[in-house]
C-alpha cells in the first residue's frame, strides 16, 4: 500500500488567477443584471425612444446626402449612440461599488488588480451585445433591412470595438468621480458627443465649422463605417477622415483604449494610498 502523498498541490500561475478572478467578477456582474433585468431596458429606453421619434416624427423632414430612406441612415447611427452612451452606465456601476466599499474589499483580497477592471469590461461588453441585439430587433420591426454577409458581421464588430474603448473611459471616470450623482451628470458630456456627430445628420449638411468638428468626432467614424458596411448609400464627404471612415473606426477606439485602459488600471492601484 503506497504512502499517503501530503505534497501540496502546485499553485497556478498569475495568468491563471487573473483570468479566474476576471471570470468571477463577470459572473457577479451578470448576476446583478439577471436579478434586475429592468436595468438593461432602462439603458435602452432613450435610444429606442430616439429611434421612434426621429424615425417616425422627424424622418419625413430629414434629408440624406445622395437620397435614400432616412430610417436606413438613422439606424446605424442609433446603434453607435447606444454603444457610446454605455460608458455612463459603466461609470455609474463602478462608482456605486466604490462608494459601498466593494472596490476596497476587492483590493484587500488576494486577487489580480487588473481582474477588477477586466471583469467590468467583459461584463459590459456582454451587456452591450444584448443591447445591440435588442436595438437591431427594434430596427427590423421598423423596416430596416441591411445587407447581410461579412459586411454585417464587420459592422457589428466595429460597434462593439467602439464600446470596448469607451468601457475603459467609464471605469476610469467611475474611479475618479465622487458619487453616483456626479456619474449621472456625465450624460451632459455624452449627449453633445453624439449630437455633434453624424449619428442623426451628415456633417456635409451642417455649417462648415460644425461639420468639420462632427466629421472628426470618433463617433462619426464608426457611424459612417457601419453605414457603408450595412449597405446604406451615403456620400463619403469631402474631408480625409470621412473618406477613410473604416480606417478611423479602427484607429479612434484603439487610441482611446491605449489612453484610458492604463489610466483605469493605474487609478485602481492608487486607491487608498
Amino acid at each position: 500500500m503506497s504512502a499517503l502523498d501530503l505534497t501540496p498541490p502546485r499553485p497556478h500561475g498569475r495568468a491563471y488567477w487573473a483570468v479566474a478572478d476576471c471570470g468571477n467578477l463577470v459572473r457577479r456582474g451578470l448576476t446583478h443584471y439577471r436579478r434586475q433585468p429592468v436595468n438593461i431596458l432602462w439603458q435602452l429606453g432613450f435610444p429606442i425612444l430616439s429611434v421612434l421619434l426621429y424615425g417616425y416624427v422627424f424622418g419625413s423632414a430629414m434629408r440624406v446626402p445622395g437620397g435614400g430612406d432616412y430610417k436606413d441612415f438613422l439606424m446605424p447611427g442609433m446603434f453607435v449612440m447606444t454603444m457610446a452612451f454605455g460608458f455612463i452606465n459603466t461609470a455609474t456601476v463602478v462608482v456605486y461599488d466604490a462608494q459601498k466599499g466593494v472596490v476596497d474589499r476587492f483590493r484587500s483580497m488576494p486577487m489580480a488588480p487588473s481582474a477588477v477592471v477586466a471583469g467590468r469590461g467583459v461584463t459590459d461588453l456582454l451587456v452591450a451585445c444584448a443591447e445591440l441585439g435588442i436595438m437591431m430587433l427594434t430596427a427590423f420591426a421598423m423596416g430596416w433591412r441591411p445587407d447581410g454577409g461579412w459586411g454585417f458581421v464587420a459592422a457589428v464588430g466595429l460597434l462593439l470595438w467602439l464600446r470596448v474603448s469607451l468601457i475603459w473611459l467609464g471605469v476610469w471616470l467611475g474611479l475618479i468621480v465622487p458619487n453616483p450623482e456626479a456619474a449621472g451628470g456625465l450624460f451632459a458630456v455624452a449627449f453633445p458627443l453624439t449630437m455633434i456627430s453624424s449619428v442623426f445628420v451628415a456633417p456635409q449638411l451642417m455649417p462648415d465649422w460644425l461639420g468639420f468638428v462632427a466629421a472628426w468626432n470618433p463617433v462619426s467614424a464608426t457611424a459612417a463605417a457601419t453605414r457603408d458596411l450595412f449597405g446604406v448609400p451615403v456620400g463619403g464627404g469631402d474631408t480625409w477622415v470621412e473618406q477613410n471612415a473604416q480606417l478611423m473606426s479602427l484607429v479612434w477606439p484603439l487610441a482611446m483604449t491605449a489612453l484610458f485602459l492604463p489610466l483605469a488600471v493605474g487609478r485602481f492601484r492608487k486607491l487608498g494610498k
